[in-house]
């Protein structure tokens, strides 16, 4: 999203645990993933650090998406009575299928060797 760049620390396993309420082990698992494409990388002693900014899309088209989602479908689906977490799942719901049906689909983990 384009909140991070090149040599921000990121916050340690600790704060990001009590600031979301998560497991600890969640948090390590993404961070070791985002250490594997070589986003971040740990610094014994020192923390964790941003070593490369991946691409991003640019704020103002972000921010468009942002207020089209907002002013449409989120106003009808609080309208139609679904809270928070049912507004989640089905969005969850919908990008499930959507992978399943669509392997060339960005962000799909299928037809990738």
């Amino acid at each position: 999203m384009g909140y991070l760049r090149k040599g921000d620390q990121l916050p340690r396993v600790k704060e990001v645990v009590a600031a979301l309420s998560i497991n600890p082990n969640t948090v390590l698992k993404a961070y070791r993933s985002l250490e594997e494409k070589r986003l971040i990388a740990a610094r014994p002693g020192l923390g964790t650090y941003v070593q490369a900014e991946p691409e991003t899309i640019d704020i103002q088209v972000l921010n468009s998406l942002r207020q089209r989602l907002r002013a449409g479908w989120l106003r009808e689906a609080r309208e139609a009575g679904l809270d928070d977490d049912g507004i989640l799942a089905l969005i969850m719901v919908e990008l499930q299928d959507i992978r399943g049906s669509r392997a060339d689909l960005p962000g799909s983990a299928e037809g990738v060797a």
